[in-house]
């Protein structure tokens, strides 16, 4: 059942929220306005916005989950170039103003704008994908285990080279994607000691595109390609197309991210040099949430996906890939000790 308060904010005027959304960022809305009178989820996008076939995509598809199971009215708002936090918040407080809930800001860019926002919207529920810092009642921090799932993933990566050479792509050199590199370094490691990793970071920062361009990311492959690796993992969101085109060119396997890319429509050409993809349910945490508001009962503080609980993983949708009966035990074996508590995987 939707909250008394949610309904009280939910009357603003249609013409105020595209002005207010106009200066902050592009938006699409879907649905209509339920009996109840009020709206749903709302999600702003990280850096490389809707279509990047990776994390900004599974939160819209949470999105979408909800929208169709609770009938109501959503919202989903664009990046901009160059914008600063004071933008981001506005946009969040935008939606906020108009009767959303929950608003997520998708990526830990958010961080800073969703204390803003739900300083000013107590009775609002927001959610950040990709950050544990805020302290608020009304805020859930969605984390996960990245570097579970990139740990098998380097368990893959090191049974499928013949060179003996892996690399691993990070978009930006941030603890977020230190987590991918640190996992999946320790499975190939763990997997076989003489397989060797080179490690690259496309930016120091998001604003210089390590999440946004694929152009990087398919000269950083080329660049690990020509010193003989023939595996490569690449965590940089956007850029992990270029990444993913590279090694379709020059035939070696690509491990995706954060969504099931072999199976993405804009990779489809691409598709059968994509080995798996070490998956985060990031749909899923986002449909929680909404379910969660939708039931009365808001999640709020840190809300974490791991192994154990499904919301990290390898994707099995490359026959070559679940087809390998060696391969498929190793990943189980190593799974199921990670679990366990034997396995201790390093995020750093």
């Amino acid at each position: 059942m939707r909250r008394i308060s949610r309904i009280t904010v939910a009357g603003a005027a249609t013409a105020s929220l595209a002005l207010a959304l106009s200066a902050c960022g592009s938006t699409s809305t879907s649905g209509s306005s339920d009996s109840k009178g009020d709206k749903g989820l709302a999600i702003a996008y990280d850096v490389g916005g809707k279509g990047d076939q990776s994390f900004n995509d599974a939160a819209y598809a949470g999105l979408e989950q909800a929208k169709k199971e609770f009938g109501y009215q959503t919202a989903d708002l664009e990046p901009t170039e160059g914008e600063t936090d004071a933008d981001k918040e506005q946009r969040l407080v935008s939606l906020a103003k108009q009767g959303y809930n929950p608003v997520i800001g998708v990526g830990y860019a958010y961080a800073s704008a969703i204390k803003g926002a739900s300083e000013k919207f107590p009775d609002t529920t927001f959610g950040i994908v990709d950050d544990a810092t805020i302290n608020s009642k009304n805020v859930a921090d969605l984390v996960f285990s990245e570097e579970q799932a990139s740990y098998l993933a380097g368990v893959a990566a090191a049974k499928s080279t013949k060179s003996n050479v892996v690399g691993f792509v990070g978009g930006v050199d941030i603890p977020l994607i230190h987590k991918f590199q640190a996992g999946f370094e320790q499975g190939v490691k763990d997997t076989n000691p003489k397989v060797k990793v080179l490690s690259q970071y496309l930016t120091q920062t998001a604003e210089e595109g390590g999440f946004s361009s694929p152009d990087k990311g398919k000269t950083a492959a080329e660049g690990q390609i020509e010193k003989k690796a023939d595996v490569v993992y690449a965590a940089a969101g956007l850029s992990g197309q270029g990444v993913i085109e590279a090694a379709a060119a020059n035939k070696v396997w690509a491990i995706g991210v954060d969504s099931d890319q072999y199976r993405q429509e804009a990779l489809a050409k691409y598709k059968d040099s994509i080995l798996t993809s070490a998956m985060k349910d990031v749909a899923k945490a986002v449909y929680n949430l909404a379910k969660s508001v939708e039931d009365g009962k808001p999640e709020t503080g840190i809300v974490r996906g791991d192994l154990k609980t499904g919301e990290v993983s390898l994707s099995n949708s490359n026959p070559k890939f679940a087809d390998d009966a060696e391969l498929q035990e190793a990943i189980k074996t190593a799974k199921e000790k990670i679990i366990s508590g034997e396995i201790k995987v390093k995020s750093s």
